[in-house]
């Protein structure tokens, strides 16, 4: 299984930018010592998701960064991405892991202690579990769910899992105490009006 060796995970959203280049909002939070983005901009067809992909990846690897494609596969194939990452309603991880081989990283995004089992049990190297706190971007998945939950889902399953939702600085230290020391983000850096010190912020409060 590949080596999950990132804590912060960066899940991209050009509408969540403050009207800024995605391109320079991403350098600033790579500059800030994000070492993992996601790509999701599901509004963009085939032909301009790769042309981005390509884009992103190229901004990454100067950072020794890792680019995840959202739900397209054939995207991350064809801009060398380290993997994609997956939603309930994207292919299974089994029939993903034939298409990327063994090297390429594979995550996904859960709701449930038995979404996370079964996303494991698939053979996914990470799960990002949410929405933990209150966030407009996750209103469509329900209420938060709580410490409590990400808890339930850290002592169910064994491979590294990630805490979405609303997660400021000032939450980390109750996330920590709740089974895992990684994040995924989208505003909380996309529309700081510094990302890279967002960035170091919350990496210094992670890391404390």
């Amino acid at each position: 299984m590949p080596t999950i060796d990132f804590d912060l995970y960066l899940v991209t959203d050009r509408n969540t930018t403050a009207g800024r280049e995605l391109s320079r909002v991403l350098e600033e939070a790579l500059e800030g010592g994000v070492r993992a983005v996601q790509l999701r901009e599901k509004d963009l067809e085939g032909r301009a998701l790769l042309e981005l992909a390509r884009k992103v990846n190229a901004l990454c690897h100067r950072y020794g960064a890792e680019l995840f494609v959202n739900d397209r596969v054939d995207v991350a194939l064809a801009a060398d991405a380290a993997g994609v990452h997956l939603a309930a309603n994207s292919l299974p991880v089994k029939v993903v892991r034939e298409l990327l081989g063994p090297d390429r990283k594979i995550g996904v995004s859960t709701h449930s202690v038995e979404e996370a089992r079964a996303a494991a049990a698939a053979g996914a190297d990470f799960i990002v579990f949410g929405p933990v706190y209150p966030t407009p971007s996750k209103l469509a998945f329900g209420a938060p769910q709580g410490p409590a939950a990400l808890k339930a889902v850290t002592d169910a399953t064994s491979v590294p899992v990630f805490a979405i939702g609303g997660v400021k600085p000032h939450h980390l230290p109750e996330i920590k105490a709740h089974g895992t020391a990684r994040i995924a983000l989208i505003s909380a850096i996309s529309e700081a009006p510094d990302p890279g010190a967002a960035t170091r912020d919350m990496l210094a409060a992670l890391r404390a």
